[in-house]
């Protein structure tokens, strides 16, 4: 659907042109607006079910408008994906690369990772992601593989320097930093997907769960 960028208030001016006025589809609140409509609608609704009808009403906006922000549902749900993924997993692998001491350094970025994705924001998104993987295999792989494959190659790259080191004893440290992961939130995370814990786990229980699959871990893997 088309869109015009001429200014209402003054026809003979464009956007571009009328000082202190964003452009049509510029404005950063707005988008996110938009965003935060369509969040709603897909968690509520699925994405098959979901029309651009629904997120306009869900979002409070125009259907005009809506459409110069996105072309489709398709493109909303991409801009949506990508900000699940910088929400969920940009800026937690640190404590992989600045702690020298390894156990400390897995505790660490355990919590932040389950604390992320148990989260309410974590399961909602991880809910939509999954409802589409069928029907859009690209974009769930794509989520995949810039979020949780990014952190496991990181893990996995923290454990070959120490089984290198003489540390640990892995014949495979691929799919030790699969089980290690799965460790993470063991308990935790099926049952947040499956709305048997509705509520966001303590960060108590998230350390407890944590510290506990990490010496199960070291325990067995230690040289």
């Amino acid at each position: 659907m088309s869109s015009t960028k001429a200014s209402v208030v003054d026809p003979g001016m464009t956007s571009f042109e009328r000082p202190g006025r964003l452009a049509a589809g510029q404005d950063p609140v707005k988008r996110q607006q938009i965003l935060d409509g369509a969040n709603r609608v897909f968690s509520q609704m699925g994405f098959d079910a979901a029309s651009m009808n629904d997120i306009t009403r869900e979002a409070g906006v125009s259907k005009g408008t809506i459409y110069v922000y996105f072309n489709n549902k398709e493109e909303l749900f991409i801009d949506l994906c990508q900000q699940y993924k910088t929400a969920l997993f940009d800026g937690i692998y640190q404590a992989l690369e600045s702690n020298s001491d390894l156990r400390e350094a897995l505790i660490q970025f355990g919590i932040a990772l389950s604390t992320l994705i148990t989260s309410n924001a974590g399961i909602q998104a991880q809910r939509v992601i999954i409802g589409v993987a069928e029907r859009m295999p690209s974009m769930s792989c794509s989520f995949y593989e810039k979020g949780p494959k990014k952190g496991l190659a990181i893990m996995r790259a923290l454990l070959d320097r120490h089984v290198a080191a003489g540390f640990l004893a892995i014949e495979d440290t691929e799919i030790a930093a699969y089980q290690l992961s799965d460790l993470f939130h063991s308990g935790l995370l099926r049952r947040r997907l499956f709305g048997q814990m509705e509520n966001e786990p303590e960060p108590e229980q998230i350390r407890k769960t944590v510290t506990a699959g990490v010496d199960l871990f070291l325990k067995a893997y230690k040289a």
